[in-house]
């Protein structure tokens, strides 16, 4: 990972001063965070993961809860434009996507975007991104696993003709006590998490098999229904409502970047993850559009509101009976529960690094030398998560998770940029086309998507920034491995 010929390997540029402005400029060199790559408190994580079952933990960490649940709401902003919409979002996402690609073949560790920060733009960026991977990750399972309780419900009605009380699959303020199905399937995924990256993996590739098979059955079955009227006003609600169901939609994407995390578990990083990456996102995208396509044509877009589990509904429309749309419910049982599984493996992987970095508490960064992976992280985030997805309402996470993926993305096409002009010999296994321009792109798209977001979602993710700013300031600067190696030098001299 050294550069052929070029200047010497970057030193560290730790100082030992604990002042905002030493931290903003206190980098971590490229070398070093690949050489201490798998290192944690008392064990290491263990290399088990081939570039397939990579590309299954993006795909996992992706496809699910944006077609399943999320795609009720978009519906009703864009209209039958909400294929426009996933477009615009994943064209966000794919110009993303392309830094990430570079950025994880040429640092293949567990941070991700948090990593690729703090080698580029200091460790005060660097947390702050690793901040909004938090929002991004942790959140954002707690959003997909209210999803899951939907058809959970849409399951067992068309199975044994019953449901779970509202009082049970409901959060606060949506006229439940507890969403115990949200809870229910976060733990289900911990335990899976605790048994090894490799075993997790396994389970995760059946599940991203049964839920394209799934996908697949509901565009057979649906296209039956398929009525070109239904696209007669395209655009009822004008751009603005495309834009803003983008923004939404953007959702759908987070995941993609999952198989950056797993750097320190993968056979061949710097070769596999920029591949699993790329083709993750195109499978993702082709199919989010082409079942958007077909649920529109199918259902008139106004019949979408306050629909949740809208895919097996529009099947039972279809076909006139609820076979199909139970057999669908299933397969968005275990879909969405490989979303909370693979994104819940992300989260406690960026806490990894994070620890090992100072940042946060080292009880993140203790390894089980029988399994190979952060135990004590993984339950602790779960339970997280878990008591999240029980008590707020999906609506009022999905935005706020968006915002500060959105905002991660951009300081990764930001990074890419960065590194090409202060390490441009560096050895890159993938290498973004076309210069700067890709990334340049990629950060307006999300800049583009921040602002289309409610000032609501804004309000929340300045809250969340200044709690992570405090956070840093009182408990991360001050134990940042980086700033103490700095002080114990200075006090040798």
């Amino acid at each position: 990972m050294l550069d052929q010929g070029a200047a010497p390997p970057v030193v560290d540029t730790a100082t030992p001063k604990t002042s905002a402005l030493g931290a903003l400029v206190r980098r971590k060199p490229v070398e070093r965070l690949v050489a201490e790559g798998g290192q944690g408190e008392g064990g290491s994580l263990r290399r088990s993961l081939s570039m397939w079952q990579l590309t299954m933990i993006s795909i996992g960490a992706t496809l699910g809860t944006g077609i399943f649940v999320v795609l009720g709401d978009a519906v009703p902003q864009a209209g039958p434009a909400v294929t426009v919409a996933f477009v615009i979002a994943g064209l966000t996402a794919l110009f993303s996507a392309l830094s990430y690609a570079e950025l994880a073949g040429t640092i293949p560790v567990a941070g991700s975007s948090y990593s690729y920060a703090y080698a580029t733009m200091g460790e005060l960026v660097a947390w702050v991104c690793g901040w909004c991977l938090v929002l991004e990750y942790g959140v954002s399972v707690a959003a997909v696993a209210v999803g899951w309780g939907e058809y959970v419900n849409e399951l067992l009605d068309g199975t044994i003709g019953v449901t779970i009380p509202d009082a049970l699959s409901s959060a606060p303020g949506e006229g439940g006590i507890v969403n115990l199905p949200a809870l229910i399937v976060v733990l289900l995924a911990m335990v899976f998490l605790l048994g090894g990256a490799k075993e997790s993996a396994r389970a995760n590739t059946i599940m991203v098999v049964v839920k394209i098979a799934a996908l697949v059955l509901f565009c057979t079955i649906g296209f039956m229904g398929f009525k070109s009227g239904n696209y007669a006003d395209f655009m009822p609600l004008g751009m603005a409502g495309v834009s803003a169901a983008g923004a939404s939609l953007f959702f759908s994407y987070i995941g993609f970047d999952a198989a950056s995390t797993a750097g320190e578990e993968a056979k061949n990083p710097q070769r596999d993850l920029p591949r699993a990456i790329m083709l993750s996102l195109i499978i993702v995208t082709a199919l989010y559009v082409l079942v958007a396509a077909v649920a529109v044509g199918a259902w008139n877009w106004k019949k979408f509101e306050g629909s949740e589990a809208s895919l097996a509904a529009i099947m039972n429309d279809v076909s006139g009976q609820t076979f199909w749309g139970t057999l669908l419910a299933a397969g968005a049982v275990i879909s969405i529960a490989s979303v909370v599984l693979t994104v819940l493996y992300g989260q406690t992987r960026v806490l990894f690094a994070m620890s090992r970095d100072g940042l946060v508490p080292k009880v993140f960064g203790k390894v089980s030398t029988k399994t190979g992976t952060p135990r004590v992280n993984t339950v602790i985030v779960s339970l997280f998560c878990g008591i999240l997805a029980a008590c707020i309402p999906l609506g009022e996470l999905v935005d706020a998770t968006s915002i500060g993926t959105l905002f991660a993305f951009a300081l990764v096409n930001i990074a890419v940029i960065i590194l090409r002009k202060t390490r441009p010999t560096m050895d890159r296994t993938f290498k973004v086309p076309l210069g700067w321009t890709f990334p340049i792109l990629g950060f307006g798209f999300c800049v583009y998507n921040m602002f289309s977001l409610g000032t609501t979602t804004w309000v929340v993710f300045g809250c969340w920034m200044a709690a992570g700013l405090v956070f840093y300031f009182l408990y991360g600067m001050r134990r940042s491995r980086l700033a103490t190696a700095a002080s114990a030098a200075s006090a040798e001299k």
